[in-house]
């Protein structure tokens, strides 16, 4: 199991200790840890703490540094490919086992990171996105669907409320599984 903790659920580098600590003791055996608006040099300190802990407490546990460069639109367009590359190398520097760049699918792009990180690429897949095989093909190592199935589903309880508020029908659910299948699908190997 891969936890996301987010920048560390901690104030400072130090904090993430704890996190990682905890996430451990759950039973997690990987993490992703976000740099977000942070700076650089903190996300490493944090990729770094995260690393002696797992490492202190004799866990393998796999880090996933996620750079947001694409996803946030950070810098100018031309430069983005750069800069991910820049931020990957020093975050597998600090300890991280893999690299995760949300929010570009195109397929040049994608190679160009796979062919220029020293460590597995994990990229977020979505409407529109190539589909698994045509990542792996690009050099993708790990495929993360991210939010977007949650906020589909959120997606059809909106959809079916409007419609059962507004028109009085309910067949925004008909695809659903009916309350026999879904308790025998919950219900496996218990």
């Amino acid at each position: 199991m891969t936890a996301d903790i987010e920048g560390g659920y901690a104030q400072s580098a130090d904090g993430v200790a704890g996190t990682v600590r905890a996430v451990l003791a759950a039973g997690a055996v990987g993490i992703n840890i976000e740099d977000g608006p942070r700076p650089a040099e903190e996300h490493l300190r944090r990729i770094a703490a995260a690393r002696a802990t797992a490492d202190a407490e004799g866990v393998p546990l796999f880090v996933n540094a996620r750079t947001d460069v694409f996803l946030a639109g950070i810098g100018p367009e031309a430069g983005r490919l750069e800069e991910t590359l820049k931020r990957a190398a020093a975050c597998v520097a600090a300890g991280a086992d893999g690299i995760f760049v949300p929010g570009v699918t195109d397929a040049d792009t994608v190679a160009a990171l796979a062919r220029g990180i020293d460590a597995p690429l994990n990229v977020m897949t979505g409407p529109g996105a190539p589909s698994t095989a045509e990542f792996a093909r690009l050099g993708v190592a790990r495929i993360s669907a991210g939010s977007s199935i949650a906020q589909a589903a959120h997606a059809l309880v909106r959809d079916a409320a409007r419609e059962l508020l507004t028109e009085g029908t309910c067949t925004t659910v008909a695809d659903g599984y009916d309350y026999g299948e879904l308790n025998a699908l919950l219900g496996e190997g218990r």
